[in-house]
C-alpha cells in the first residue's frame, strides 16, 4: 500500500459532485493533471477545518475542485475569493460551483490575480497559491501583508516528486524552478 492509498483509505469520500467534476475534467479538459484531486482536496479541507478561516484567497481556480474542497471545510459565514486568469474556464467552473451546497461561501474572480488582489481590500486567514509558477514570488510578496498574523500561506508544487523521493527544489534549471526556489527562501526568511 502506498502512502497515498493509506491516506485516502483514512479520508472521507470524494462525493458525487467532486467525482463528476474530476471525471469531466479528465474527459474534456486539455490538462486534467492540473486538477487538485482527491488527496490534495481532502488535505485542503482538513486545513480549513483546523484553522477555521473566515477569509480565504485561492490564486488559481482551474476547475474549482480545490475551491469546493476548501468550501466544505469552512464554517458558515466564511468566504473564499478564488481567482482564475483563464476566462474560458468560466462555464466549467460555474457548472460545478452552482451545484454545491457551499456556493454561498465562494466568490469567483476572472482576470489577472496581480490586479485583482489589491482591489479585494481583505485580510486573509488562509491563502492557497496554485497558479502560474513563474509568478509565485510576486503572489507571495503581494499577499503576505494581507495575511493576518498567524495566518497560513500554502503554495502548490513547492516540492517536486519523482518516483523515489520528495525533495525541495534546489537546482536552478528553469524559470519556474528559480521562482520556486526564491519562494522557498522567502517563506523561510519572512517574519512578522
Amino acid at each position: 500500500m502506498t502512502i497515498d492509498e493509506y491516506i485516502l483509505s483514512h479520508s472521507d469520500e470524494e462525493g458525487a459532485l467532486l467525482s463528476a467534476l474530476n471525471r469531466d475534467a479528465n474527459v474534456n479538459l486539455l490538462r486534467p493533471r492540473m486538477l487538485s484531486g482527491h488527496l490534495q482536496g481532502r488535505i485542503l479541507k482538513m486545513f480549513c477545518r483546523m484553522l477555521r478561516p473566515c477569509r480565504v484567497l485561492e490564486i488559481g481556480t482551474y476547475t474549482g475542485y480545490a475551491t469546493l474542497c476548501m468550501a466544505e471545510g469552512l464554517e458558515e459565514g466564511a468566504l473564499i475569493h478564488t481567482l482564475e486568469i483563464n476566462d474560458e474556464m468560466e462555464d466549467f467552473i460555474m457548472k460545478y460551483l452552482k451545484q454545491s451546497p457551499h456556493q454561498d461561501k465562494i466568490r469567483v474572480h476572472f482576470g489577472d490575480a496581480l490586479n485583482i488582489i489589491p482591489a479585494l481590500g481583505e485580510t486573509f486567514d488562509l491563502v492557497f497559491i496554485d497558479a502560474d509558477k513563474r509568478l509565485y514570488s510576486e503572489y507571495f510578496d503581494l499577499v503576505f501583508p494581507m495575511v493576518r498574523a498567524g495566518g497560513l500561506i500554502l503554495a502548490d508544487n513547492i516540492l517536486r516528486i519523482n518516483k523515489h523521493s520528495v525533495f525541495l527544489v534546489l537546482m536552478i534549471k528553469s524559470k519556474k524552478t528559480r521562482v520556486l526556489k526564491k519562494l522557498s527562501y522567502l517563506c523561510v526568511t519572512a517574519s512578522r
